[in-house]
């Protein structure tokens, strides 16, 4: 697999007052953006076509981008005249997408997941797989059940939905509208058994705020401390 998308066209009205004047994705953590993260990671697992969506002060997302070089990819932006959602941002880029398979990153997360792990991956008959993480403090309810090594539908003993995936363009065949969230997606196809997952109990942070971004920070300084 070669082809991966990082989500990058939303507002960030949670991060405010910071996405006021910049997006999200171009947040620094640890003096370095999250946008420059997620590429330099997924460039280093093995990606060399990387299509990022951009709607939200979208001119400075291409800037930052350029065609890619700079960190030995090609970059693709998808634009979104308004924000079409997670699924509709998705579907808009298919065409950019050129391989059956492909791996999503959302723009806000901080892990150190090893994308390599993504890159190997075949669906076979599955629609999408998905990477959940233990429930953090601020969403305890969890997202989704999680059976061995299948994503199921659950009303306890949920996980969260990292944001780390890997999907089919087939996943995305019944979308009939522009606009679209992927939850619905996802609930459709975890009813017909078509998702697998897994749970990483890594390093894992949903920057969605500036105080969750100040709690990142302060682990990252912490490790930055251990190792010298």
């Amino acid at each position: 697999m070669k082809f991966a998308m990082i989500l990058a066209a939303g507002e960030g009205r949670r991060m405010r007052p910071l996405t006021d004047t910049t997006p999200k994705p171009l947040i620094k953590v640890a003096q370095k953006t999250l946008l420059e993260r997620h590429i330099e990671a997924l460039v280093n697992a093995g990606f060399t076509d990387l299509v990022i969506n951009a709607s939200y002060r979208a001119d400075q997302l291409a800037a930052f981008c350029g065609d890619g070089r700079q960190w030995g990819c090609r970059i693709h932006l998808s634009m979104e005249d308004t924000p079409l959602e997670t699924a509709g941002g998705i579907r808009k880029a298919l065409p950019l997408l050129k391989e059956e398979v492909f791996a999503v990153v959302n723009g806000d997360i901080f892990t150190n997941f090893p994308l390599s792990h993504l890159a190997d991956m075949t669906l076979g008959n599955d629609l999408a797989h998905l990477v959940m993480v233990p429930n953090p403090a601020h969403h305890p309810k969890g997202d989704f059940g999680l059976n061995a090594g299948r994503v199921v539908a659950s009303e306890s003993s949920k996980v969260t939905f990292s944001g780390l995936s890997v999907m089919s363009h087939r996943l995305f065949d019944d979308l009939d509208t522009e606009y679209a969230p992927l939850r619905p997606v996802f609930d459709r196809a975890i009813a017909s058994k078509r998702v697998s997952g897994e749970l990483w109990p890594g390093v894992w942070s949903d920057v969605g705020t500036p105080e969750r971004l100040s709690e990142l920070e302060c682990l990252l300084s912490g490790e930055g401390r251990k190792g010298t």
